[in-house]
């Protein structure tokens, strides 16, 4: 595999060209689609194939190895990768905005992850599901925490949980960073949807976390985090849900975008039975509801690259993103995602007895575009219902935003 630019060049200003690169690869990835799926995770050429492309350091922070490169190209760098591998690109996306997290935590955690070791990948479960205490220099952490994309691939792990007091009793949450071999990872991913992620559960038992591996999610949430004052650049300014929340957007796009391209790839020639109708290509009905999916994809491209704008506007302006934006953005990546989920169920359903084979790719995208609207941050009924109480005025139901 041949790539434009692989490295910055600090005497020529040269990077990578992501979008060019995930373009490039997204044919190879697709070919290793079935041995991926039977493997439940990426093989190992394609974490490969996506380090050398440049792809997990697109978030990561400059002075970390990382390209630091702006939301817009890494939504079509990942978007690009998922007309290949759905897989492939959601785990691209997870890693970079992780790698973008640590940029938010103190320097030395940081240098730990990598100063001796700029490819180092970080996996992560952001929702407090573990517990912690305090000791002597740090926390002691425990939990079980499912759907770890990217385990079998991953280096460190972020993991959230809730810190106690003595008395068992809340006193902060945040995010704790550890070596994966700290850890044991679970061979439980089985699933129907994004076969491929590696997304096992991870347990933790006992495990000792520095202070400086913890970082403050309410405290970050409000502005305030170690990374502002450590990196130049506007990117670790912005609102730290909407970065999550939009880095799951990109990969819905790619899977229906994919999908439209192998649908109309298929068509021509293509017979129906039981109507007076012999092409397919020929029905009215075709090309009305070509017209609607397609629609919903351009929609949702738009959609994610205006809410990335205005990540950016605050971001550059060093502001702290208002609550009605920040919840704006999360609403705007889970509506983003149904559309892409609406078009190819539209693409699914017009495309014959033939798509219900194992492989068929329209089905693939099909099924891997429900996992991503079933993510907590990414689901719609959810981000509806703090959306709207947000814009009618009523006391925020999560602090997630």
């Amino acid at each position: 595999m041949t790539f434009a630019v692989l490295a910055a060049d600090s005497s020529t200003g040269q990077r990578p060209d992501l979008v060019g690169n995930a373009r490039a690869l997204a044919k190879t990835l697709r070919d290793r689609v079935p041995r991926a799926e039977a493997l439940r995770r990426l093989p190992d050429d394609n974490v490969q194939d996506l380090r050398v492309a440049g792809m997990f350091k697109a978030l990561q922070p400059r002075r970390c190895g990382g390209l630091e490169t702006d939301l817009h190209e890494f939504i079509d760098a990942v978007a690009a990768l998922a007309t290949g591998c759905g897989a492939s690109a959601w785990v691209t996306a997870v890693t970079g905005a992780h790698h973008w997290l640590i940029g938010l935590f103190e320097r030395q955690a940081q240098d730990d992850v990598f100063a001796a070791n700029p490819d180092a990948l970080i996996s992560a479960v952001v929702s407090s599901r573990g517990k912690a205490r305090r000791t002597h220099g740090g926390y002691i952490l425990n939990g079980f925490w499912p759907f770890c994309s990217g385990s079998t691939a991953a280096d460190w792990v972020m993991l959230g949980g809730i810190v106690q007091d003595d008395d068992g009793q809340p006193i902060d949450e945040g995010e704790f960073l550890i070596p994966i071999a700290e850890l044991e990872v679970k061979d439980d991913w089985n699933v129907a949807s994004l076969k491929a992620t590696g997304s096992n559960s991870v347990v933790a038992r006992e495990v000792f976390v520095p202070a400086h591996r913890f970082l403050s999610m309410p405290r970050a949430i409000e502005g305030s985090n170690p990374g502002m004052a450590i990196h130049e650049g506007s990117l670790y300014h912005s609102g730290v849900i909407p970065v999550l929340a939009i880095a799951l957007g990109p990969t819905a796009l790619g899977l229906a975008e994919g999908a439209l391209a192998d649908f109309k790839a298929r068509l021509p020639g293509k017979q129906v039975i039981y109507t007076r109708h012999e092409i397919q290509m020929e029905m009215p009905v075709t090309h009305v509801m070509v017209a609607d999916a397609a629609t919903r994809i351009n929609a949702a491209r738009s959609i994610l690259h205006q809410a990335a704008r205005n990540i950016e506007r605050y971001a550059e302006a060093r502001e702290l993103m208002p609550l009605d934006q920040r919840a704006q953005v999360r609403m705007d990546t889970a509506y983003a995602s149904r559309l892409c989920l609406e078009a190819v169920q539209m693409l699914y359903l017009s495309s014959g007895g033939s798509a219900v084979a194992l492989g068929n790719p329209v089905q693939r995208a099909w099924l891997d575009l429900h996992a991503i609207n079933l993510h907590g941050l990414n689901c719609l009924d959810t981000a509806r219902e703090m959306y709207g109480r947000i814009v009618l005025g009523l006391p925020q139901n999560t602090d997630l935003i």
